[in-house]
């Protein structure tokens, strides 16, 4: 099968699909119809494309014609360049859409589980991993997804030595993966009296949340305790058993969570944790299988294996995998993420399909 005639059964079943999402049977089961609207969503970049394509191949063809058969030499030499403009940009539109066409990953649907951990710096890096917190809640905001922060611990002066938190909405995986590694920052401490610029890291994992099929656990490997809740909640949650701690004996996984007044709550929350965090492990495994050299996801935390460096007196952002920098950090803090991750998931995909191309 071609591309093409790929192409035209996708804009088949994009059609059937919109047909259903308007049908009474569809519309009276949500489950059926939250699965639908999914599947009309994921083709419907590509079927916009293909149209757009076919669209341009048409009037290419039409502008074509025209410069052939033209009696004016003026309508002739436009013919002629708005055929050569066309022909410009099919070409990277088909490349667009061979980039739309390659194998998603199966997780790229998938919600996650966001960890921050302060890395080298101290206080400054406690502080700046509260302030990239706060730029993912906006990031989320923007996207129309949810973020429930699920575990978090203040230092006490307005920063946060680690924190876990789940981001549920459309694609959120596919658009947050590649966020994952160091973060530098680099700025003067409000506690800096010679104006020094000091350089501090945190890290940042992003973990596809599994769903209880995707990981199995066996209930005997888990050690399950129970203890009073020692952060915020009120008087209620601190003389109540309600916080949790699940340690996985086989992996040494350990996950905590006591920010609901519930036991079962909390229960529950960690063990969403806890099948991601595993799944993860396994998939490193694999990964590590064909590449023994490759890195963990987020280094050891030092400075020096970094992704991205935030520049606060310059006010400039740059990400060092695609080298791309930004001189508006200020709004790049508020969440406006969207030029460094459209750019990666577009970098990454690129090289995926050279890849392909060459049968590596």
């Amino acid at each position: 099968m071609t591309m093409f005639e790929k192409l035209e059964q996708i804009e088949k079943n994009y059609e059937e699909l919109t047909e259903q999402i308007s049908s009474p049977e569809i519309m009276a089961d949500m489950k059926a119809y939250a699965k639908t609207m999914k599947q009309h969503r994921s083709l419907g970049e590509i079927v916009e494309k293909y149209r757009e394509v076919k669209k341009m191949r048409s009037d290419l063809e039409g502008a074509r014609d025209l410069a052939e058969i033209a009696d004016d030499d003026e309508m002739r030499e436009m013919a002629t360049l708005e055929a050569a403009d066309l022909e410009a940009r099919l070409e990277k539109a088909e490349e667009a859409l061979k980039v739309l066409l390659l194998p998603k990953d199966p997780n790229d649907e998938k919600n996650v589980i966001l960890e921050i951990r302060a890395g080298t710096g101290g206080d400054e890096a406690t502080l700046f991993a509260a302030e990239v917190l706060r730029m993912y809640v906006r990031y989320a905001e923007r996207q129309g997804w949810r973020m429930e922060i699920m575990e978090a611990s203040d230092t006490g002066v307005g920063g946060i030595k680690e924190a876990v938190a789940m981001i549920e909405g459309d694609n959120v995986y596919s658009k947050m993966r590649f966020e994952s590694g160091v973060h530098r920052v680099q700025r003067v401490p409000q506690t800096e009296t010679q104006g020094r610029i000091h350089t501090s890291a945190i890290t940042v994992a992003v973990l596809p949340e599994a769903e209880e099929v995707d990981v199995q656990i066996n209930q005997n490997d888990l050690r399950i305790d129970t203890f009073c809740s020692s952060g915020p909640g009120g008087q209620s949650v601190n003389t109540t058993y309600s916080a949790v701690r699940i340690t996985h004996l086989p992996t040494g996984v350990v996950v905590s969570m006591q920010d609901e007044k519930s036991q079962i709550k909390n229960r529950e929350k960690a063990m969403r944790v806890l099948r991601a965090r595993l799944q993860e492990i396994e998939e490193q495994k694999q990964h590590d299988a064909l590449s023994a050299e490759r890195k963990s996801m987020v280094g050891s935390g030092d400075r020096s294996e970094k992704i991205r460096t935030y520049n606060f007196k310059e006010n400039r952002v740059t990400d060092h995998r695609i080298g791309l920098t930004v001189h508006q950090l200020d709004l790049v803090m508020e969440g406006q993420l969207d030029e460094f991750i459209d750019a990666l998931r577009t970098h990454y995909q690129t090289e995926k399909l050279q890849a392909e191309a060459v049968g590596v």
